[in-house]
């Protein structure tokens, strides 16, 4: 019965491992109502859960958890005593403390980021936890500790990315590492930078075209400079009779 127990655990971790990145030491988030049932029925937590996850672990409750426990009364004193030796992790409520499943929850947030498994005997917890995907829960049933099987939420979820319609966060974070391995992530910030500077007008595009000097039509004044520069160096001279080259006669003064 052990060791179909391990078969079926070991099968769920695997799950979880693959789809939603848990990976070693697990973070086991523990609250009042696990640790009294573990005290009733004799299960010393530090030393059966690694045997039963099969894996270093680590546990950790919150503020608002053994505040709980402190309003209770005598009757949960117990169950105090073995919440205050585990690891306390920070929540939202340090100075306005909220019921434990309320807490618990809101450590969760909507996608599990920080990986928990949740030890509870809380109703409300586990109705909750059910609506989060890969977010495995534990209990105590039968004098042993018990590794529930995937909420439904969790198999839609796994669904929807092999189908495509999702990026699982384990993706995600290998896409990062890839980048950065090979330089993408710095190349896509200067790309993006290159574009910003594109947007501005071209300095260049502003400069007024030259015109080809044949295209332009010259001056009237200087066509009629040259014109007089022409007649000037044309003036014609008559030839005599014996050949000579003699200039016109200039007409007298009267």
């Amino acid at each position: 019965m052990k060791i179909k127990r391990q078969k079926k655990a070991k099968k769920t971790i695997n799950f979880y491992k693959y789809n939603f990145s848990l990976r070693e030491p697990f973070q086991i988030l523990i609250d009042g109502t696990f640790c009294q049932a573990a005290l009733k029925n004799q299960i010393q937590i530090k030393e059966q859960m690694p045997k039963y996850l099969m894996g270093e672990v680590q546990l950790c409750t919150t503020h608002c958890a053994l505040k709980e426990l402190e309003t209770l009364g005598k009757e949960l004193y117990g169950a105090k005593i073995i919440l205050q030796k585990f690891q306390v992790r920070n929540c939202l409520h340090f100075k306005n403390p909220v019921p434990a499943s309320e807490c618990l929850l809101s450590m969760l947030e909507e996608t599990n980021p920080h990986h928990y498994f949740v030890a509870t005997q809380d109703h409300a917890v586990t109705k909750g936890l059910k609506k989060i995907p890969g977010c495995p829960l534990l209990y105590i049933i039968l004098n042993t500790i018990v590794l529930d099987k995937p909420s439904q939420v969790s198999l839609d979820h796994v669904q929807a990315v092999q189908l495509g319609e999702l990026v699982s966060p384990a993706q995600q974070q290998s896409i990062r590492s890839l980048k950065q391995e090979q330089g993408i992530a710095q190349r896509d910030g200067q790309r993006r930078k290159r574009k910003r500077k594109q947007s501005n007008p071209n300095p260049l595009s502003c400069l007024k075209k030259k015109k080809k000097k044949g295209g332009l039509p010259t001056p009237p004044q200087k066509k009629t400079e040259e014109g007089e520069k022409r007649k000037r160096s044309r003036h014609k001279k008559q030839k005599t009779e014996g050949g000579d080259n003699t200039s016109a006669p200039a007409v007298p003064n009267t």
